[in-house]
């Protein structure tokens, strides 16, 4: 069991989902959750931290005596062709203060989120396997690509134990997307809930590789729990959860919401998932550490659509509780 957990960027998608399940699984005074700012609701303990200031990484890990951290600070795809030079330099100085953290403090496992946005053009873009020659199309895929090599070296060289998993499209509700190419696939469900029309900026017969939250968050614990002989890939393990396009996750929400409607505009995003694999191979994943996906689409939509509603009815019921406490 590990003593004490470091989550960066704690704040995002993944972390928001990851912090709780690590506090669940091992008490909230074993888990850390540091961000460049405090959540908005704050539970259990944050530390506030730029992770791309070396010296405060490793001073904290000292302090606190943190033996695994869980590295998800990032700036993403879509969000990170606005400024592609300091997505670069956020992302490479964040990964290597990290690493060097965990050579010079003895950290026991690192975990560091790679994407499918590593693979170009020039893969197989179905079932594309772990070893494809990696020519990414964004600066977000540059870095992660690269940030895969550094994370072998270091492994290579300094012996750190470094584990990484290619997240797909993620799709969950425990917070907003953070500014991914694939972020449409929870919008959609937002606006199908809210009785809303939704606008998509790919094309309807776009498929890409998804999975869902409760999924990439077991998937990211069970390979940092692994026994280390198990672990062949130090570069990163491609991860699949179910694959599918717009005008397929359209017509399941359908199956819930008949009368949802959904307008095509493309924009810049079309051509990065363009150059992305319609669907991955996870079969190194399966067989390493036994990864197995529990949800297909159609399990997919009945746990968003269930939880957003339970979130909006909630959020309706403490409005009302509210106005009467107030007349």
């Amino acid at each position: 069991m590990p003593s004490t957990i470091l989550i960066t960027g704690a704040n995002g998608q993944v972390g928001t989902t990851l912090t709780t399940e690590l506090r669940r699984r091992y008490g909230s005074h074993r888990v850390i959750a540091s961000d460049i700012s405090p959540p908005r609701d704050a539970e259990g303990r944050f530390i506030r931290l730029d992770v791309t200031d070396g010296p405060s990484v490793t001073e904290l890990i000292r302090r606190e005596g943190v033996t695994q951290v869980y590295h998800l600070a990032a700036i993403l795809s879509a969000n990170g062709e606005a400024d592609p030079l300091r997505s670069w330099r956020i992302n490479m100085d964040a990964l290597l203060n990290v690493l060097e953290a965990a050579r010079t403090e003895g950290i026991e496992r690192v975990f560091y989120p790679s994407s499918i946005a590593v693979f170009g053009n020039n893969v197989a873009g179905v079932n594309t396997p772990d070893e494809s020659i990696l020519n990414p199309t964004t600066v977000y895929g540059i870095s992660k690509a690269a940030g895969e090599n550094w994370a072998n070296y270091y492994h290579m060289r300094f012996g750190v134990d470094v584990r990484s998993i290619r997240y797909p499209g993620i799709i969950g509700h425990g917070s907003k997307p953070g500014g991914g190419t694939t972020d449409y696939a929870v919008e959609v469900f937002y606006r199908a809930v809210q009785h809303q029309a939704y606008t998509c900026y790919l094309a309807p017969d776009t498929t890409l590789p998804m999975i869902y939250m409760d999924d990439a968050v077991r998937a990211t614990i069970e390979l940092m729990e692994a026994p280390a002989d198990s672990i062949r890939r130090r570069t990163s393990y491609n991860l699949s959860g179910c694959s599918f396009s717009p005008a397929e996750v359209t017509e399941a929400i359908r199956n819930y919401y008949p009368q949802f409607t959904l307008q095509y505009a493309p924009d810049f995003r079309q051509a990065i998932a363009a150059s992305w694999p319609k669907s991955i191979d996870d079969s190194a994943a399966r067989q390493d550490w036994g990864w197995q996906p529990a949800y297909s689409l159609e399990r997919l939509c009945e746990g968003m659509i269930t939880a957003l509603r339970k979130q909006y009815e909630d959020s309706a019921a403490g409005a009302a509780t509210r106005e009467r406490n107030l007349a």
